[in-house]
């Protein structure tokens, strides 16, 4: 996902800039990624308008990342399957093992507890 996807649809991602979902969509940008503020505001966040769901998006999305509870973050992947997104990304400390089936099933590729910015020095 981190060498092949363009498109990243951060779930949870505001403005403020002291979170981890702030810095995360900042090292994305960096990396030439595009990145998509999914927030119920619906903030401009690091240049790119947001939008308060992933069905909202009105072009393809290639990778739902998200910034959520362990317990709230199921829906999200459930909704990537929905918009055909090639994967989903659950940040460090979320982990749903029911949801991981459930879109490994639908075909869609998917990390659980773990950090673009972790993963990426592994790749050299």
């Amino acid at each position: 996902m981190l060498e092949e996807c363009e498109t990243w649809a951060v779930v949870g991602l505001s403005g403020n800039p002291s979170r981890t979902a702030y810095s995360i969509a900042r090292l994305l940008q960096r990396r030439g990624k595009r990145i998509v503020p999914i927030h119920p505001d619906a903030p401009v966040v690091l240049g790119e308008q947001g939008y308060a769901t992933l069905a909202d998006v009105p072009f393809p999305v290639d990778v739902v990342d998200v910034f959520r509870r362990s317990e709230q973050a199921g829906v999200f992947a459930d909704h990537a399957v929905e918009i055909g997104a090639k994967g989903v990304w659950f940040q460090l400390g979320v982990v749903d093992h029911e949801a991981f089936r459930r879109t490994t099933e639908a075909g869609v590729r998917m990390v659980m507890d773990t950090c673009p910015a972790m993963e990426w020095p592994a790749l050299g």
